[in-house]
């Protein structure tokens, strides 16, 4: 059994895949060009956003769009420890300061509050926070009209890293269209991938949209010549071809993950009720790309599994504030008791859109009698 079963899926659009890959190279075309420009067009109308523009990863995606925005030494963007280290990693990048705020505990996205609660604090202290970056985790999107409201009213932008909601609805809206910027990756474990590295910025602003095809080509205008400082964020065309060949599929995949999603609710109620099951909100869906459930003596029970061959993962071990790469922000251990206690107990199980459910079946099993075994 494999945690994400990549190979299932390639089996199933093989003849698709392989002739979109075959007519890259008939084309000579490697880099940028009409297949980049068709993925492009293709996802912005997906998303609803006029514009979407392809880079070499999302985390390149995050950082170009913090470029777009000047951000410098003495910037300051809001933001969760929760989270894959990229998402404050562009931010300390560009020198600027990430500002850590805390979960909400059923859906592990930030909270609300506590943003407020930051900003008041940072306004007392002078800091010069200038964007807030909520991350839509496990597929399922933060509170962006409140987050969005709160930054319109304190003049910051916002760029939501959608780096694992891609296709996902907000209230009748897309994740990626629903702040200034949306960024999302095409990892090949996402829930649209391609075979290697791969991202996309969206955004609603003609201006900052030629800004940002600039900045992912070293900043460049035309041919050698650079207004604006950039780095290489293009992204490849195969890359672009996988990507379109498995987009006709995309949707049907989404229903599978859910489906997937509500299987293991079902069966987890029923068989290990000590598990803390995911929440989606009725506002909005997830497209799961974890299936990620809290338990007590969670190391115990990773152990466990591993005796029964049951893959799983942990999304994350350890908080950003923790890490010894922020170690200088001075953040004490207790400060982000949601992000601390979260990191502690969440465990995500093997999740994609072809996962059979005696496989899930198998997989509940395996964790109550791992529960069990660990007395909880």
């Amino acid at each position: 059994m494999k945690f994400i079963d990549l190979d299932r899926q390639y089996r199933e659009y093989r003849q698709e895949i392989d002739s979109a890959i075959n007519g890259v190279l008939e084309s000579g075309q490697f880099i940028l060009g009409s297949t980049v420009s068709n993925l492009e067009k293709t996802l912005a109308d997906f998303v609803g956003s006029p514009f979407a523009i392809a880079t070499s990863s999302g985390t390149d995606g995050l950082l170009l769009a913090l470029m777009a925005e000047g951000i410098g030494p003495g910037d300051e963007i809001i933001t969760t420890p929760f989270t894959f280290i990229a998402t404050a990693e562009v931010i300390m990048l560009l020198r600027a300061r990430p500002v850590f705020v805390d979960i909400e505990p059923d859906t592990f996205n930030l909270s609300v509050e506590k943003i407020q609660e930051a900003l008041e604090e940072r306004r007392k202290s002078g800091g010069q926070v200038r964007g807030i970056m909520p991350v839509s985790l496990y597929g399922q999107c933060a509170d962006m009209d409140e987050i969005n409201d709160l930054a319109a009213k304190e003049g910051l932008f916002v760029i939501e890293d959608a780096c694992q909601s891609f296709g996902a609805m907000y209230r009748g809206r897309r994740s990626c269209g629903l702040s200034r910027y949306g960024v999302t990756s095409f990892f090949p474990s996402k829930p649209l991938g391609c075979y290697g590295d791969g991202g996309m910025v969206f955004t609603d602003s003609s201006e900052r949209a030629e800004k940002l095809m600039a900045m992912r080509v070293h900043g460049q205008s035309r041919r050698y010549r650079h207004d604006i400082l950039g780095i290489n964020g293009r992204l490849d065309a195969i890359q672009a071809a996988i990507l379109l060949a498995k987009f006709p599929h995309f949707e049907h995949e989404i229903e599978l993950r859910q489906q997937a999603a509500n299987r293991y609710m079902a069966l987890l109620s029923e068989r290990a009720p000590a598990a803390t099951l995911p929440v989606v909100r009725e506002d909005r869906t997830s497209v799961f790309a974890q299936f990620t459930v809290r338990v007590p003596k969670r190391d115990d029970v990773v152990e466990f599994l591993k005796g029964r061959e049951i893959p799983t993962a942990v999304h994350y071990p350890l908080p950003l504030h923790m890490q010894k790469v922020f170690s200088h922000l001075d953040i004490p251990e207790g400060d982000l008791p949601e992000a601390e206690l979260a990191a502690s107990e969440v465990l995500s199980l093997p999740m994609h859109p072809f996962i059979a459910a005696e496989e899930q079946e198998m997989i509940v099993d395996a964790l109550a009698d791992a529960l069990k075994s660990c007395g909880v």
